[in-house]
């Protein structure tokens, strides 16, 4: 079974941290270095799980993971969906068992095979563990990186709810298999990227980590206004990767677009100097406009302008975020 052989697996990486006792007999053994718990965590409960005999769960009796590692299951999930019609689900899922109201059990691992099982009517093929959260959390870490599902900005957010959750950063690297600079950068990306950008974009698998961190780099220059207007330019439409080019290409316009001052419109004495159009006149102050109609025919245009406010302060603010965005 696939569980087997990832335990195995797990149990040579144990093993290959010991050490030989030396041969002379004046010289004292070097003492072992400390193996990392949840590395024989997850290779107990997988070896454990893998003895024991799978059981059939009804879908409606498992509810989602506390901290899930992946944005959308239902993405690709149609070939799944036919596979396991046609072939039945090869693969168990790890569940634990939950106290309080609602579902019986709790996923470890194995949501997108639920999500299938569920959209076919079928039981779902499970191993169900007694798991503390933190187990829980560490063995889906271990065994979704083992199966390498998770894309870069996944496996970012993934690392910053492990982070919130307590993992030390020890814990986070030797879970997700990667090094302390590779956690800092996936860090940077999750603080520095708005999150409703980064979900707005989506998972966008098959996107290594170098479009995600440039995006991030330009978001900091940009500063927090511009960061905050993104969302709204992401387009609706297209794939992940399409979605993050818009955005790379749209903050790296030339950053200083040279523009004519504008026209002072105050006199020398600096107070806000009449503009005239036929008999429509204006004066503008601190914070407000005055604007006269001095013929009878021409009122009719201070009413259309009245009229047309709202629509004129949207067209100046979506105008204003897009110069900023080319600035």
């Amino acid at each position: 079974m696939r569980n087997s052989i990832l335990a195995k697996s797990l149990q040579q990486s144990l093993d290959r941290g010991k050490v030989r006792e030396s041969a002379s007999d004046d010289k004292l053994p070097t003492p072992p270095p400390a193996t990392p718990s949840s590395l024989r965590t997850m290779s107990d409960i997988l070896s454990n799980a893998a003895e024991q005999a799978p059981i059939e769960v009804d879908a409606s009796e498992i509810a989602e993971s506390e901290i899930a590692d992946r944005f959308d299951v239902q993405e690709g999930l149609a070939e799944l969906i036919s596979s396991i019609s046609t072939s039945g689900q090869r693969l168990p899922v790890l569940l634990r068992h939950r106290r309080g109201d609602g579902p019986r059990y709790e996923v470890v691992y194995g949501r997108r095979r639920i999500a299938a099982c569920r959209s076919l009517g079928r039981k779902v093929v499970a191993y169900v563990r007694d798991m503390s959260l933190n187990d829980a959390l560490m063995s889906q870490a271990l065994e979704n990186s083992a199966r390498l599902e998770r894309s870069f900005i996944e496996q970012a957010v993934f690392a910053s709810k492990l982070e919130d959750a307590g993992f030390q950063g020890e814990q986070i690297c030797e879970a997700l298999a990667i090094d302390p600079t590779t956690l800092s950068r996936l860090r940077t990306v999750v603080r520095d990227i708005p999150a409703d950008v980064v979900y707005k974009i989506g998972a966008a698998p098959g996107v290594g980590r170098r479009p995600w961190l440039e995006l991030r780099e330009l978001v900091v220059k940009a500063g927090s206004e511009v960061a905050g207007s993104l969302h709204s330019q992401i387009p609706e439409d297209g794939t992940p990767a399409r979605k993050l080019d818009v955005l790379i290409k749209l903050l790296s316009a030339p950053e200083h677009r040279v523009r004519p001052a504008p026209k002072s419109t105050s006199d020398k004495s600096g107070l806000p100097r009449p503009i005239a159009i036929g008999s429509v006149s204006s004066r503008a102050g601190t914070g407000n406009l005055v604007l006269k109609a001095g013929k009878k025919q021409d009122r009719a245009f201070l009413v259309y302008l009245e009229a047309r406010l709202e629509a004129l302060y949207a067209e100046w603010a979506e105008q204003s975020v897009s110069d900023k965005l080319s600035d």
